[in-house]
């Protein structure tokens, strides 16, 4: 079985015209691979994003749920590109016969992840580690759920070897506040790390959780590493790499 992947991409802090390529990626880039697809005879892998639901109507969200997005917001060049990518998977998949698998991925988090990418997992680990507050958007109120890179990585073979098209939902049902997160990033690297606020960003979700029934009944899939035992991992990693990157400026 020859297998294509389509990598994710995620430009959200970006300046402007890469919130433009971030569409023009995720649209352009999924019609070049599922041509390539098609001619080749590959099975496609479309990995999606629960960004599709936008800020949802429905807790926690089911695959059947259609979304609630903002398609001119700031966020929109993300949101509406992956849904515009799982209609373009389908039609290829209705109309030219091509094997096409979509998996929505939640919050995943782990080791060798970008030290500044703007994910909240990443500023949060980065900053308590450089003893810097972490910064909340908001009041912090808002819910995520955080999945670690293994159970993802998990999920995404037991999906493409399966027969189902999907879309499946894949994250770690565990939701968290974007304050209880700051404390258990706080309990496991410094309990005196502190957190600073700042106004919240435009059209940020309140509220993201997966529902991973579909995925736990037909993939026999569901994550296995919990918050708490994964962010060691990850802080092990950062922690080294923050250091030798100081280290490294001490020594120019």
């Amino acid at each position: 079985m020859m297998c294509v992947f389509l990598p994710r991409f995620d430009c959200l802090e970006l300046v402007e015209i890469s919130l433009t390529c971030d569409y023009k990626t995720n649209v352009m880039g999924t019609l070049n691979m599922l041509g390539l697809a098609k001619r080749i005879g590959a099975r496609f892998l479309l990995t999606s994003t629960s960004e599709v639901y936008g800020d949802p109507l429905e807790h926690p969200q089911k695959e059947t749920y259609w979304g609630h997005v903002n398609p001119i917001g700031v966020r929109s060049c993300y949101d509406e590109g992956k849904r515009t990518a799982e209609t373009l998977a389908m039609d290829y998949h209705r109309g030219a016969g091509v094997e096409v698998r979509i998996a929505r991925i939640f919050n995943t988090y782990g080791p060798r992840m970008c030290l500044d990418d703007g994910r909240v997992v990443s500023n949060f680990v980065s900053q308590a580690i450089r003893k810097q507050p972490m910064t909340v958007y908001g009041d912090g109120k808002q819910t995520r759920s955080f999945q670690y890179v293994s159970d993802l990585v998990d999920g995404l073979v037991a999906l493409m070897e399966s027969e189902h098209v999907g879309p499946f939902n894949l994250g770690n049902p565990g939701e968290f506040t974007m304050l209880e997160l700051a404390e258990v990033v706080k309990e496991t690297i410094d309990p005196s790390a502190s957190i600073e606020f700042r106004p919240n960003t435009a059209d940020d979700p309140h509220k993201r959780k997966p529902d991973i029934s579909k995925a736990k009944d037909l993939l026999n899939w569901e994550p296995k590493v919990s918050l708490r035992d994964g962010l060691p991992r990850m802080v092990n990693d950062f922690r080294n790499r923050i250091l030798n990157e100081d280290e490294g400026k001490g020594n120019k």
